[in-house]
């Protein structure tokens, strides 16, 4: 019952926190802010983490783990929900249109210049993307009980065997893929369907000005984790032992009493404290012990490091798909849920069975999570290989007469075919040329005239598009960016079914890993040895690394989008050669780092189990000394015991 309870806890967890990963786009557009911004929101769920993670994994070992993992659901439910409160509160989004720029040279000559400026000033000021960056604090305070505390939780009362399954089990759930098909789904939707008239919406889900709705997700995902938290009230403070992990020095007469006696029918420690005050005076020796253990110290360096990897290729995936493969940020969260996200689930499963099946020692599961990593790895080296060239956009990636490589200086939206068209070089409005190149307004491609509404408007007598060596009389224009060329297409399968595998391997690798960190430290640790490593992945690579690899990303970007009373917003287009070599180029740059420590790792280790063993069979044959002197005593003292009447009194004060 715990494991149905911790593996739902698991899913709306992971579902919340899937579906945050899949809508960073659509907070970035709706927010108009850039990608380190967004990595800020993405870290304040660590910041929660980070606030309580020691204390809870401490105390709350020694309290009623299920109920504080109750009460941390609620807690995550309530900031899941507070993620979404902008959406009501905020104006309707507005994005820059041929409209927009007619109003605006309109509204030059009526209105005084003061009235524009100062309305939009009083707009800017609320900085809604606040409430969703304390939503994800309060999320992450909730979360932390979870996985410390049910992990511990298992491994008590779980037999020995059975643990690394069960655990395995509870991580590979499958939240992360209903997570993303949910952002999926909600990427589809307009941000303000029902308010608006849908004729009127002159962009698709594939426009880099599109923001579906974002906030329908986060009410969806706090009802799932608000109802996660009902079975835990339920459940006991603690269960019976398995046999297999009571005291060995008890003979099998006192190993079945302590089973079948009602008053030792859980698991109490005698040597806990009776109160917190003594429990508090325990936290600093035993925090320092934990702190000596070599091994232990190594295994969290090498995690931090692959962890800042990780969460900055996740945090970011689904928008180097959009961007270097030109999908849609639907169709993005869509492949990650149903294709990737699976390969994590499958491998970390299949990592717990392989450790059951083949009963895994210490040192033999260290080397099995280091050759799948150095395997993943080797692996995604051939990503630098999948690369697509940029969208050609005239005066930012290729030339107005179409010549490509442009560097940062020759680099015009203005030429002489759209000098006399008094056009804004901040506005991203784009259009397809009749030949093949994409322009960042009608404006900017010439364009004088044009023909039909809505989506299906298309501009006509634009010298611009002539220029660049389209055919007399196809002088005309397209909303919406021109699609990328068939050899992207032909290699985005190869792109997804290498990453697919990747995945799987690298995370087969994973429930042996748990498993590692709690068998080399001693078994009353558990819970903070847990705790601790939570706390440093998350200070040292959840807080971080979504900042800094949105900061490189953003040192790509080609082209800015403007705030409607000025300042930069989010970026419209990235160079896709920058954006994949600083995101790759991180990406494995980390996990190079984290291999030279793994060798460190590994003499370590091997000189703490010769230690061991070396221990275990000195004390194996002082034990052995001391049964015999038990067993020799036993007997002379049957012996006394026959010489003596049956009287039961004597019987019983001998």
């Amino acid at each position: 019952m715990f494991l149905s309870a911790l593996s739902f806890a698991y899913f709306a967890k992971a579902l919340s926190g899937s579906y945050m990963k899949s809508t960073i786009t659509q907070l970035e557009r709706r927010f108009d802010i850039p990608s380190y911004l967004i990595g800020i929101i993405d870290g304040s769920f660590e910041i929660g983490n980070l606030l309580v993670i020691a204390f809870v994994s401490y105390f709350g070992a020694k309290l009623h783990r299920p109920k504080i993992i109750a009460i941390g659901c609620v807690l995550m439910s309530f900031g899941t929900f507070l993620m979404a409160m902008p959406h009501f509160i905020i104006v309707l989004y507005r994005y820059y249109s041929l409209k927009d720029s007619e109003l605006q040279m309109l509204t030059l000559f009526f209105l005084p210049m003061p009235c524009s400026p100062l309305g939009c000033e009083r707009e800017s000021s609320v900085s809604m993307w606040i409430y969703v960056f304390l939503g994800n604090v309060l999320r992450g305070i909730g979360e932390t009980p979870v996985q410390p505390l049910g992990i511990s939780y298992i491994d008590d009362y779980a037999q020995s065997e059975n643990a690394a399954l069960y655990i395995g089990n509870t991580i590979s759930i499958i939240g992360p893929v209903f997570g993303y098909l949910l952002g999926s789904l909600c990427a589809k939707i307009y941000v303000d369907i029902g308010y608006v008239d849908m004729e009127s919406v002159t962009i698709n889900p594939g426009d880099a000005r599109w923001v579906g709705a974002w906030w329908l997700g986060y009410l969806i995902a706090g009802a799932i984790t608000l109802m996660s938290a009902v079975p835990f009230w339920f459940l006991p403070k603690s269960l019976p032992i398995p046999v297999d992990k009571h005291d060995t020095s008890c003979t099998p007469e006192q190993t079945r009493f302590i089973k079948d006696s009602p008053a030792m029918g859980h698991k109490f420690r005698p040597e806990e404290p009776a109160n917190l005050h003594e429990m508090a005076k325990e936290f600093v020796p035993t925090l320092k012990s934990l702190l000596g253990n070599p091994v232990y110290v190594i295994y969290l360096c090498v995690t931090v490091i692959q962890f800042n990897s990780l969460i900055g290729m996740v945090t970011y995936k689904p928008k180097y798909i959009e961007q270097h493969y030109a999908k849609s940020a639907s169709k993005a969260n869509f492949l990650m849920g149903m294709i990737n996200i699976p390969a994590v689930a499958l491998g970390m499963f299949s990592g717990g069975v392989i450790m059951k099946k083949f009963k895994l020692g210490v040192m033999e599961a260290a080397k099995f999570a280091f050759g799948t990593s150095l395997l993943g790895y080797f692996l995604s080296l051939f990503f630098l290989a999948m690369g697509c060239e940029n969208s050609k956009v005239a005066g930012i990636t290729v030339s107005y007469t179409g010549v490509e490589g442009l560097s940062s200086h020759e680099r015009s939206l203005f030429s002489d075919c759209n000098s006399g068209c008094l056009c804004s070089r901040r506005e991203w409005d784009p259009v397809c040329g009749e030949n093949g190149i994409t322009y960042v307004s009608p404006c900017l491609a010439g364009c004088t005239s044009s023909t039909g509404s809505g989506r299906n408007t298309v501009f006509d007598q634009c010298r611009c598009v002539a220029l660049a060596g389209s055919q007399p009389g196809n002088l005309t224009a397209s909303l919406g960016q021109c699609p990328h060329r068939d050899s992207c297409d032909r290699i985005f399968p190869y792109f997804l079914a290498l990453s697919v595998l990747s995945s799987f391997i690298i995370s087969l690798g994973g429930t042996p890993g748990f498993m590692l960190l709690i068998r080399c430290i001693k078994p009353e640790l558990k819970s903070l040895a847990l705790g601790i490593h939570t706390l440093a992945t998350r200070t040292l690579a959840g807080i971080p690394a979504p900042i800094y690899f949105g900061a490189v990303i953003d040192t790509t970007c080609l082209k800015w989008g403007y705030k409607k009373c000025g300042g930069r917003g989010a970026c419209r287009i990235y160079n896709t050669s920058g954006y994949r070599i600083v995101y790759l180029g991180l990406t494995l740059g980390l996990r190079t780092v984290s291999f030279f420590l793994c060798v460190l790792g590994f003499a370590l280790l091997k000189r703490q189990i010769k230690k061991e063993e070396k221990n275990a069979l000195t004390n194996g044959n002082a034990e052995l000394e001391s049964l015999r002197k038990e067993e020799n005593s036993s007997i002379h003292c049957e012996q006394f015991i026959l010489a003596l009447d049956c009287n039961p009194d004597r019987e019983t004060r001998l």
